[in-house]
């Protein structure tokens, strides 16, 4: 069953790159006491994810702070290295924290999978962005395939 606005946050290990290499990170140790935006995509380097949904966040990443967030992290199901390399091309700094869920264990756990085997891309994660306060799902949106609407930095910034 898909997690909704209201349920916690699913506390899967997930993988982040640091000036040390790859470090694994809970859920809950990036949401505990904070209020995060979190957007998930299907893909690093994918033609939507990289032209109309990661910039967005990237552009508007200081207004969401300023609204009270916390840690603005994108997910997807890619490996760490895929991650930073995305990030790096892409110029994210250390704005958005780059999340990798490698086996799509967080996308399974959140109900959000996106069967891509047809396309050869395997299991990815679908498109989507939640507002999450001290690890409760406040706001939930998930767009259609191939659309960043309800998910993008714009739509997150004036919902909250």
């Amino acid at each position: 069953m898909p997690i909704e606005v209201g349920d916690k946050i699913p506390n899967v290990k997930l993988q982040t790159m640091t000036s040390n290499g790859p470090r694994a990170i809970s859920m809950d140790e990036i949401c505990r006491g904070q209020k995060v935006v979190l957007f998930a995509v299907p893909g690093a380097f994918t033609s939507t994810c990289s032209n109309d949904h990661l910039p967005g966040y990237v552009k508007w990443v200081d207004d969401i702070k300023a609204k009270g967030v916390d840690v603005v992290a994108c997910v997807a199901v890619n490996d760490v290295f895929v991650m930073n390399a995305w990030a790096n091309a892409r110029g994210v700094d250390d704005k958005i924290l780059m999340l990798s869920d490698g086996n799509g264990d967080f996308a399974k756990a959140m109900g959000r999978e996106l069967d891509s085997r047809a396309f050869g891309m395997g299991v990815r994660s679908q498109r989507y962005a939640a507002v999450i306060d001290d690890g409760v799902v406040k706001a939930l949106h998930q767009d259609a395939p191939g659309e960043v609407k309800v998910s993008g930095a714009e739509a997150i910034l004036a919902e909250l």
